[in-house]
């Protein structure tokens, strides 16, 4: 996995300099979600592979899934393709991402709740995370019941675990322990 993530490096680092010199990082911030997660389905990975189908059909194909991408997107695209570098998009959105997030000063946070958050209840939470890590948070909210109660927050590589379950580990933890 860190032989992709080294792949990738230049791709996102430059892609992300020319999104944030022409102000369009939403653009291509959403460009880049679409064509990674097209890139990375199985189907995509196959003829990725297949020397049968020509650079110019790969690059068509992915911009068929992201068609309102912006149009220095294509050019780059062409230069994975060139490079033979399509594969690694996904892992090339996941840097451009860690790069926006830095640069706007936001940190994402996935919440795991047992049960679904009213928009006060999220709005607070989100608030206490804000206060906590000092920087804007983006939430996604995942409904998991089998928390059994409460809540778990991962914020990059920290995780806040305070649902039952959890709880309930930590202490057959102690006790096995004991």
């Amino acid at each position: 996995m860190a032989e992709l993530a080294t792949i990738a490096r230049p791709y996102a680092e430059a892609a992300f300099e020319l999104a944030a010199q022409q102000g369009m990082l939403a653009a291509w911030s959403g460009a880049l979600a679409n064509l990674a997660e097209a890139a990375g389905t199985p189907e995509m990975q196959s003829v990725l592979g297949d020397p049968m189908v020509s650079e110019a059909q790969l690059v068509d194909t992915l911009l068929a899934v992201a068609s309102d991408a912006p149009a220095p997107v294509r050019k780059f695209l062409e230069a994975l393709a060139d490079n033979k570098r399509l594969a690694v998009l996904p892992a090339i959105r996941e840097q451009f991402e860690r790069l926006r997030a830095e640069r706007e000063g936001t940190l994402d946070a996935r919440i795991e709740s047992a049960f679904p958050l009213a928009g006060d209840e999220l709005a607070g939470l989100v608030a206490d995370l804000e206060r906590r890590f000092k920087r804007k948070v983006r939430s996604q909210v995942v409904h998991d019941p089998e928390l059994i109660g409460g809540a778990r927050i991962t914020v990059g590589d920290q995780v806040i675990d305070g649902s039952v379950r959890g709880k309930l580990a930590a202490i057959a933890a102690g006790l096995v322990g004991a």
